[in-house]
């Protein structure tokens, strides 16, 4: 510790890779497992956060897209549904055609990952459920959020979910998000 910040400990300095958080705690990219996140931070960043770096026809967030998939796999597997894209929270929504092109990238997301899957108990690898409605989410947002719908090798042959996906502002997302995993934990925040 300085000695400014013996002088003042309201003062911090930030060591690293680091970002300040919404709840006001720092996130480390270097030491994700020893950081302070809530899965308030979570949810507050993936409302934040559209997917297909924005290229859609309205603003859709990850933490939607995380609901949505909790309610469509198997119950046993539904909290393992909202946090799949948790890490998108601090590192944000890559297009996947760019981050194939950026194996470092994967890597940093993935011990993010890890992290937040040993907080909350979640087990990896993700159950093949995941996956597979992660994938036919993808079509299913192609066909309604995206503004042509070419065949994607990607969804190629995946069948549709038969839901209509609501458009939901940032706040909505999060309060949805937030109630969900206190429906699927029992948590009481």
């Amino acid at each position: 510790m300085t000695t400014i910040e013996q002088d003042n400990p309201t003062v911090r300095f930030i060591k690293g890779p680091t970002i300040l958080l919404h709840s006001g705690a720092y996130f480390d990219f270097a030491t994700p497992e020893q950081c302070d996140f809530t899965v308030d931070d979570i949810a507050h960043g993936l409302s934040m956060v559209c997917r297909f770096a924005g290229q859609c026809r309205t603003f859709y967030s990850v933490a939607q897209h995380s609901y949505l998939i909790s309610t469509l796999v198997p119950p046993e597997d539904a909290l393992a549904g909202l946090m799949h894209d948790a890490a998108e929270a601090f590192v944000g929504d890559m297009a996947k055609p760019l981050k194939v092109l950026l194996p470092q990238y994967k890597e940093i997301e993935q011990r993010i990952e890890s992290a937040i899957f040993a907080r909350f108990g979640i087990p990896m690898p993700l159950p093949p459920s995941i996956k597979e409605a992660d994938v036919r989410m993808l079509a299913t947002e192609q066909q309604q959020i995206m503004r042509n719908r070419d065949d994607w090798d990607y969804t190629r042959g995946k069948p549709v979910f038969d839901i209509q996906i609501p458009e939901w502002p940032p706040e909505i997302a999060k309060a949805n998000f937030l109630a969900r995993f206190r429906a699927l934990t029992g948590a009481h925040q």
